[in-house]
């Protein structure tokens, strides 16, 4: 679209407004595009500078009402108005905005800046700890992985100090004293709207009061601000939606979340595909997929991804003594049931679940896809027992569905690997702490003490089988995505393909809030941001993409290493037989798993999932009436795909077995 071209307005459209009952402090100030039908300009009043753009559109409305462009009955003090806008019906004013094309604004109270603005850019959020010490800075270009080494890295001043120097610099150049409404936009029904930055494609109705913030909306990825909603200080990534009363204060909401039904959160920070209805959140660090439903749920002072929050869900933390100051981490996938309780300080480990009241300040962060559950006055946990479970299973496999972001641009890198480095280096660590407290305390034991938790003979030996196969089924994976679609003909042929060729992988590695990387390149990303050489958001996040890009490689790096350890394999004499055993090893682990997921998912078909079926009928009924409402085991969606998982799965390590027997 050409830049509209202004000119200032003659003398008889000046008569013709004021017959139209409009009025200006200084009609001198007052331009208009070139070509203007001034008739749509009615009943309004001008004062400082004022742009009028091109009347020449209608807007149809739902239920097929038709509004003509123009300006009517509104008062407007330095705007400017773009081509094809209806602006009517504003009840105060508004003031010092920039509006692009083809925006509708109807039955508004009041829009305005009254001073030099970052719209929401360079606002603390305190999260994790309400009193303050690991407070982000939030901003527009901000990534969950950004904000974790804000919120977590505390022990590296000087990283701390030059990302809130960025983040600033940031804000500054965002500062203005206009603000701006989109092109394509709708803001009707709404009340008081503040220093409020309005990207294109956004739909405001009903909004009860938006101050200082920015919404972040485009033509691929608008945003919804709904009715009676409540905000301050805050950024609204792009194709999120803010419905029904929601309240928020110092927040960041990401890209394409979901708040709704009266949900409330101050200094809290949600990434990706998170959901809030009708519970509360208070200084919350919500990674991706953080997703909570019920009125009565509180999250606070923690820090969550991939998580749902059962109703009644509530963390406690402080001791009535310092105040708020304790602060909880739930690794990736974990969960917690209804009417669960955490104390903080904890950490819960990756991909468990949380069942009753936990108050032994756990940790339980080496021993991930555990069950934690109340017992008396004890907690009880059974490691790695989630592995089989079918919500686990479903849980992977429902997320990278569920990411509907469709701007082009995503600032958060989301990994969504069940078995990665990240997690089987826990399941590594898991075993050694098992083996531990066996050796320790004798196998005539009845249960075992670990962090705050006991844990059964039984269920300790069954940990241990369980991440056996787990590690079998990762390193198995590993191995064949290395080699299929190859076909070594020499011993030494296998061992060069199965060389790495990427230079980092090994050691540690870290979740980033969804960013699954080694520490050793997150720690090479810190050092270029302490030196000077990173110096911008857009760089980081540039970064981070890198490295989110590079995960298979790094993977290998990683997982060839723990293969030669895991299967005590020598890299110079590694056989294809050697391979083979592993592949072999690999299809039973699968098999297995995935014969003990089958098993799980068919406790929801058995006789006593059916109760409340057929409430008035006979047990014959409630039969029928099951299967009418959820069809029948064989044939569910997801019972089928694991059986077509174990036959696919088995299909495929048969055929690289068969490419590595091929002699020479």
């Amino acid at each position: 679209m050409n830049p509209t071209e202004y000119r200032n307005l003659t003398q008889p459209e000046i008569l013709q407004l004021r017959q139209q009952g409009c009025s200006a402090e200084d009609w001198a100030t007052v331009q208009v595009a070139k070509g203007i039908d001034i008739r749509y300009v009615r009943n309004s009043r001008f004062s400082g500078e004022i742009r009028l753009g091109l009347f020449e559109k209608s807007f149809i409305m739902p239920g097929g009402v038709k509004k003509h462009s123009g300006v009517y009955l509104s008062t407007l003090h330095n705007v400017t108005v773009g081509d094809n806008c209806c602006i009517e019906n504003i009840k105060n004013y508004i003031a010092n905005y920039d509006i692009g094309h083809d925006t509708f604004i109807d039955n508004v109270d009041i829009i305005l800046v009254d001073k030099p603005s970052t719209f929401g850019n360079g606002i603390e959020a305190s999260v994790l700890i309400e009193t303050g010490g690991r407070e982000v800075l939030i901003h527009d270009k901000l990534s969950a992985h950004e904000a974790y080494i804000e919120a977590m890295y505390r022990h590296r001043p000087d990283i701390i100090k030059r990302l809130r120097s960025m983040a600033q610099n940031y804000a500054e150049a965002q500062r203005s004293e206009r603000g701006t409404i989109g092109s394509n936009c709708m803001i009707v029904d709404a009340g008081y709207i503040k220093n409020v930055r309005v990207g294109d494609y956004c739909k405001i109705e009903g909004a009860g009061s938006l101050k200082n913030g920015t919404i972040v909306s485009n033509e691929a990825a608008p945003v919804h601000i709904g009715y009676g909603v409540v905000m301050t200080d805050f950024i609204v990534q792009s194709g999120s939606s803010i419905e029904d009363g929601v309240m928020m204060s110092r927040c960041f909401v990401g890209q394409n979340c979901k708040m709704a039904h009266t949900y409330s959160a101050s200094d809290s920070l949600f990434f990706s595909n998170c959901h809030g209805e009708n519970g509360e959140a208070c200084a919350i660090f919500a990674g991706p997929f953080t997703v909570t439903h019920h009125k009565s749920t509180l999250l606070i002072a923690g820090m969550f991804s991939f998580m749902n929050a059962g109703s009644g869900s509530n963390q406690s933390n402080h001791m009535y003594k310092l105040g708020p100051i304790h602060q909880g981490h739930m690794e990736r996938g974990a969960k917690t049931s209804s009417d669960s309780y955490i104390l903080w300080p904890a950490r819960i480990g990756a991909f468990s679940l949380v069942m009753g009241r936990v108050v032994g300040n756990v940790d339980t962060s080496d021993l991930p896809f555990s069950y934690l559950i109340e017992d008396g006055d004890s907690t009880y946990l059974a490691p790695a027992v989630n592995l089989k479970s079918v919500g686990t299973i479903r849980d992977a496999q429902k997320w990278p569905k569920r990411d509907n972001r469709t701007d082009p641009v995503k600032l958060d890198q989301i990994n969504y690997n069940l078995l990665s480095p990240y997690t089987m280096q826990k399941a590594l660590r898991g075993k050694r702490v098992l083996h531990q407290l066996y050796e320790s305390c004798g196998p005539t034991s009845d249960s075992y003490s670990f962090h705050s938790t006991k844990i059964t003979n039984h269920a300790l030996q069954r940990g241990l089988e369980l991440y056996d196969i787990a590690l079998t089924k990762f390193f198995g994976n590993s191995l064949i995505q290395r080699l299929i679609d190859k076909n070594p003909r020499s011993d030494e042929e296998m061992r060069e393909m199965l060389r790495p060729d990427y230079p980092s992988g090994e050691g540690e590695w870290v979740d980033l809030a969804g960013l699954i990387a080694p520490k050793h390149e997150v720690d090479k990303l810190i050092s270029d941001i302490e030196n000077g050489q990173i110096n911008t958001v857009e760089a980081i996040n540039e970064r981070f993409a890198q490295l989110h890009k590079a995960y298979y490689d790094m993977e290998w790096t990683w997982a060839y290493q723990k293969i030669l350890d895991f299967f005590h394999l020598n890299p110079y004499t590694m056989t294809r037989q050697d391979a083979i055993d592993i592949v072999e090893k690999w299809i039973e682990a699968v098999v297995s798993l995935d014969k003990m997921v089958y098993a799980d998912a068919k406790k929801e078909f058995s006789l006593s999932a059916k109760t409340g079926f057929g409430a008035d009928g006979s047990s014959f009924d409630a039969e029928r009436d099951f299967e009418q409402v959820r069809g029948y085991f064989e044939s569910n969606s997801f019972v089928k795909a694991v059986v077509e998982h174990i036959e696919k799965k088995t299909a495929l390590g048969k055929k690289i077995i068969s490419q590595l027997k091929t002699s020479e």
